[in-house]
């Protein structure tokens, strides 16, 4: 297996135990002052992180891993009232939003990096 593949899997599974680990304990996140629905970003946030190695490092896995991601968001809200938190249709979507974002960011990072990749450190 490729050291970017090892890296992809290895990063996502991190990801996903950091998201589970803060999604599914009865810790409230830090406020951002005046911040309408601060916890959407929290979300959104935690999902464009978890998209993110996949679309920068292996980004033919994203047809199998955006469903992924899609019923692991909808797992986690599905089983936040067992453990003393809301179930939001809205997480959701902002989970769903992070993913895209995730994405969209991976997919820039590659386009940005693309010109160095094939420059030799002393050569040009």
């Amino acid at each position: 297996m490729q050291i970017q593949s090892k890296l992809a899997i290895g990063l996502s599974v991190l990801m996903v135990a950091i998201i589970a680990l803060l999604t599914l304990t009865p810790v409230t996140a830090p406020s951002l002052g005046s911040i309408e629905h601060a916890d959407k970003i929290y979300h959104a946030l935690a999902f464009a992180g978890l998209a993110l190695p996949i679309a920068t490092l292996r980004p033919g896995w994203l047809v199998v891993a955006v469903p992924v991601y899609a019923a692991f968001g909808g797992l986690i809200e599905i089983i936040q009232p067992f453990v003393g938190r809301d179930c939001s249709f809205a997480d959701w979507v902002a989970d769903l939003t992070g993913v895209g974002l995730g994405i969209v960011a991976g997919r820039i990072l590659v386009a940005c990096a693309r010109p160095f990749r094939n420059r030799e450190i002393c050569g040009q």
